[in-house]
């Protein structure tokens, strides 16, 4: 994946420009300076798009580009969106108040989530609205979509206050403007989406700005639709989010920039800018996304314009449409946990396809993740960070094992191109044989394991098998011979020889045990050799590295030293000494839970991965069995958008405009698709924000009406209105029909019993 976007050079020559023409302008009569303005504007940043206009925008690029050069020298900026890079520190903001809630820097992150009945309800909705504040939340949103749900939010607030209730109310507005002002009477903060508040319903058409006027009439009509709201948000004291979703950008952002986080940093400012024309300064940011690599890239495009206009306000994270369970939570922390542990964020929900008080608890873990790493300045000694470059993403691909003559077993199974998983297995762990191969992944024939698509590459052994334990050596051969790399410690391996083994050694003894050709010294049998480093090598340490003959680095970090800072440092160090060498990174839990793993582990992790900064992991937990740790792993990879061993599904929330029961019909759908890999699917309560929403899914199942789906094939409606009972066989045909369908697989039987 890589998302298209402007280079760093082009957000300079953005900022020349902009001086250029604030400079022509003071000696021009207002007509022509709104003309040079546009001109400028479409010269400079619009997006290169295929075909005919290419070549035309490119022209129009270099005679601003010229005029940018002749007028001031070109000086590149540092590209700040964060205040260190080595270092948690909150990046400051002013405070924005929701009712009695401070959002800000100087105030903890707040908590939030959104309910999910019908909000001309009154009683379910107040009665949801009081478990979500009793569950920890700061502040509660509710779809508001029309005028009888504008209504009944007036006595959803008054109950609320009765009940000695006063969680602050976000009414979340799409398409209403009028809604939006009424309902501003009620509650404490509006939420509005730049991308359909002024420009109605979503259309993907490409429009060709030639005529500037039309483009400016757009621009003049958002500003007479926004500027009501801003007025009445102002006078009355309420707060608001401007709220960015990658999925439901205008019509004129996507012509210019595509669905790109560029894109999705101008629409906020569009309407930012109205905001400040007007004195009104109580707002938030969202840059939201389904896809974590995308959300993360917005924000910190979004937080370095910020640094370079000089703003300074708050940001409301979310990954939305995140989805349910394990995969959500990973999901989120992998986006949220990420800029949490740059300083960015001040407000954050977890949007699961949960009942709303369930998401607090992620939600709470994240923020408390986030302030801790903040109040500790987390971080590791100052050094400059020189090859990362957070306005592009650009996977770093590792060198993979490669087979030698006289191997006895391929090795090049260690690692997975798209992304490796290795497990860790314990010796009670290989007394379970078959049990043993199924929990790794593999599939059976006559009791024999075989690697599958979503099949451990590596195990790891903490402790490696006495010599004269025949059944657990014969499993350790079987995984070998089906083409899975067994890894141990170089010192269990020097107690208990075990042929065709990686021996694992810390950097700083292959580096002295090193022989000229970069091989060391192994243990009887062992057939290669990875490293370990733990974070606090020197520098010339890390560039010993690309000497030696390792298949791997694991990245094992010291307890007490930052993951995610000294992993940059090392990267870094790599980048300079085009050192390619594979990376894995090993986390270890000790008496943490499931979500404990996936939060912690989602941020960490993930905060490096989505920077493309791993070739795969490792999770560690003697809590855990092989089976938990491994499709862990998976779920890691694959919401880090590297490697797909199952149907990505994206699902929302659930809302008050939800037209069926998202969770059950959710569980339903992925009981039965769930074994495509590959294959995203989308499950939408409604089409509110058009099938933009769905901008990572090949396939869309969309509440259309109460009690009727419509089918999508990426955002093209393709069967509408069709009965609730038959919408899934319709969908699996769906895919059937498009060459993305292979039947389950049979599972053979154990031939072992089952233990009592």
């Amino acid at each position: 994946f890589r998302p298209r976007i402007l280079s760093e050079r082009s957000i300079v020559v953005q900022a020349q420009i902009r001086r250029i023409v604030e400079h022509e302008r003071s000696t021009m009569d207002g007509a022509a300076a709104a003309t040079l303005g546009r001109t400028a504007a479409r010269g400079s940043l619009r997006k290169g798009v295929e075909g005919s206009t290419k070549g035309r925008t490119a022209t129009r690029a270099q005679v601003w580009r010229g005029k940018a050069a002749a007028a001031t020298e070109l000086v590149l900026p540092d590209g700040v969106y964060c205040e260190r890079t080595y270092q948690t520190v909150r990046r400051p903001t002013r405070t924005v108040w929701a009712g009695n809630v401070p959002i800000g820097s100087e105030h903890p992150i707040v908590k939030q989530t959104m309910t999910t009945t019908d909000t001309k309800d009154v009683a379910k909705t107040v009665e949801q609205v009081m478990r979500c504040a009793d569950a920890g939340a700061d502040l509660v949103r509710i779809t508001v979509q029309g005028k009888k749900e504008a209504d009944a939010c007036m006595e959803i607030r008054e109950k609320l206050f009765k009940y000695g209730y006063d969680v602050p109310l976000v009414a979340d507005i799409h398409f209403a403007p009028s809604i939006a002002l009424r309902v501003a009477e009620a509650f404490e903060k509006i939420r509005v989406n730049p991308g359909n508040f002024a420009d109605g319903a979503k259309k993907f058409e490409t429009i060709d700005y030639e005529d500037e006027s039309a483009y400016q009439a757009e621009l003049e009509h958002i500003e007479e639709v926004f500027t009501p709201l801003v007025q009445k948000c102002k006078k009355l004291g309420r707060a608001m989010r401007i709220g960015t979703n990658h999925g439901s950008l205008s019509a004129r952002i996507l012509s210019y920039y595509g669905d790109t986080p560029r894109g999705m940093v101008e629409s906020a400012f569009e309407f930012a800018r109205i905001c400040r024309k007007h004195d009104y300064h109580n707002f938030v940011f969202s840059m939201k996304a389904s896809n974590p690599l995308v959300m993360v890239q917005a924000y910190r495009l979004l937080s370095a314009e910020q640094y370079k206009h000089g703003y300074d306000y708050p940001l409301h994270l979310g990954v939305t449409e995140a989805g349910e369970g394990e995969d959500g939570r990973m999901k989120s922390a992998i986006g949220i946990g990420a800029l949490l542990l740059d300083g960015l964020g001040d407000t954050i929900r977890v949007s699961l396809t949960e009942d709303p008080e369930y998401e607090i608890k992620p939600c709470s873990r994240l923020a408390e993740l986030g302030m801790e790493a903040c109040e500790k300045k987390l971080g590791i000694p100052e050094y400059k960070e020189q090859k990362r470059d957070f306005t592009d993403f650009a996977r770093r691909s590792g060198a993979l094992p490669e087979q030698r003559e006289g191997d006895e077993v391929d090795f090049r199974g260690l690692l997975h191109r798209d992304g490796s998983v290795i497990t860790h297995v314990s010796l009670d762990d290989l007394k379970r044989g078959e049990r043993l191969y199924r929990d790794l992944g593999c599939k059976l024939v006559v009791g024999m394991p075989f690697k599958d698509i979503a099949s451990t590459d590596s195990i790891f052994l903490r402790e490696v098998p006495h010599v004269g334990d025949a059944e657990s050596r014969v499993h350790l051969k079987r995984l070998l011979e089906s083409g899975m790399g067994v890894l141990a410690p170089v010192k269990e391996l020097e107690k208990n020889p075990l042929r065709n083994a990686v021996a694992i050694v810390p950097l700083k003894d292959a580096l002295a045990r090193a022989n000229a050709d970069g091989t060391i010294p192994l243990p009887e049998g062992a057939g290669r050799f990875a490293v370990t480093l733990d974070g606090t090598e020197s520098e010339e340490e890390v560039k010993g590295l690309k000497g030696l003959d390792a298949v791997m680095a694991i990245f094992s970090i010291k307890d007490g030293v930052s993951r995610l800072h000294a992993s940059r440092r090392i990267f870094d160090i790599m980048a300079l000494n085009e050192d390619m060498t594979a990376v894995v990174h090993h986390i270890i839990f000790n008496g943490a839970d499931k979500e404990e793993i996936a939060l912690v582990g989602g941020s960490e992790i993930g905060g490096l991965l989505v920077d493309g900064n791993g070739d795969g992991v490792l999770i560690e937990s003697p809590d855990f069995g092989p089976e938990f740790l491994r499709l862990t792993s998976f779920v890691m990879l694959q919401g880090s958008r590297m490697r797909n061993t199952k149907t990505e599904f994206v699902s929302c929330p659930s809302c008050g405009r939800t037209l069926f029961d998202l969770q059950e019909v959710t569980a339903q759908i992925a009981s039965r698709t769930g074994h495509l890999p590959g294959v995203a699917i989308a499950v939408m309560g409604c089409i509110v924000n058009g099938p933009g929403e769905m901008a990572d899914a090949d396939f869309g199942y969309v509440g259309g009406a109460p009690g009727k789906i419509d089918l999508y094939v990426g955002k093209e409606l393709v069967q509408r209105g069709i009965p609730d009972e038959e919408a899934c066989d319709a969908l699996i045909q769906l895919i059937k029909d498009h060459g993305r369908w292979v039947e389950p697989e049979a599972v053979e039987e154990s031939s072992e019993p089952v233990a009592a």
